[in-house]
């Protein structure tokens, strides 16, 4: 008997060291850390018009044509898809988008990208994309920076009434045009 309480008491020990020790472990950062985009950009603004979270792949001496293909759907970053908020509705191309989250996809080009806005959430890359959940597709200009972004980034920018959202990775820049469907004028 003396033996069997020793025993389970050992044991306790055991397993309660083992996971004070395994509590203790973390992982080293992200090599594509997740980061949000929103408008108005500000932080301390929490009347937010749209937020966008994504994760930001860098190059690495890789071109942009390697890690996000011409013609093939693409996550719009690294990881999850990226996921967009809009807190009013919106206006994507010709198609009315309601308020609420949903994911954002890209199809690269050379002259233009197409950016996809999905009614999937919770989707890890792109491998699960389906078109038949599509809720609107644009054709978004694509430019050339004059600065080379070695991670892929997202922003905002306030233009005669609308909201452009500019995309940046390399020397290739995106514009994506939206409206709010409600005619007032966002904040700053």
């Amino acid at each position: 008997m003396k033996k069997s309480i020793f025993s389970v008491l050992v044991l306790a020990i055991v397993a309660l060291i083992s996971t004070n020790a395994s509590a203790q472990e973390f992982r080293g950062l992200d090599k594509s850390p997740m980061d949000q985009a929103s408008f108005p950009a500000s932080y301390k603004e929490s009347n937010k018009v749209v937020r966008v979270t994504y994760s930001r792949p860098q190059l690495k001496e890789r071109p942009v044509s390697k890690l996000a293909p011409n013609g093939a759907v693409w996550r719009t970053g690294a990881n999850e898809a990226a996921e967009i908020t809009f807190y009013q509705d919106m206006m994507i191309g010709d198609k009315k988008v309601e308020k609420g989250t949903y994911t954002m996809y890209s199809i690269p080009g050379d002259r233009a990208w197409t950016t996809i806005i999905s009614k999937d959430l919770n989707v890890w890359g792109a491998y699960s994309y389906n078109e038949k959940n599509d809720i609107a597709r644009v054709e978004s200009e694509v430019m050339k920076g004059e600065e080379n972004l070695e991670a892929f980034s997202i922003s905002f920018e306030e233009t005669d009434g609308s909201l452009a959202m500019y995309t940046g990775w390399g020397n290739i820049r995106t514009k994506t045009l939206m409206k709010p469907v409600v005619d007032k004028m966002m904040k700053k």
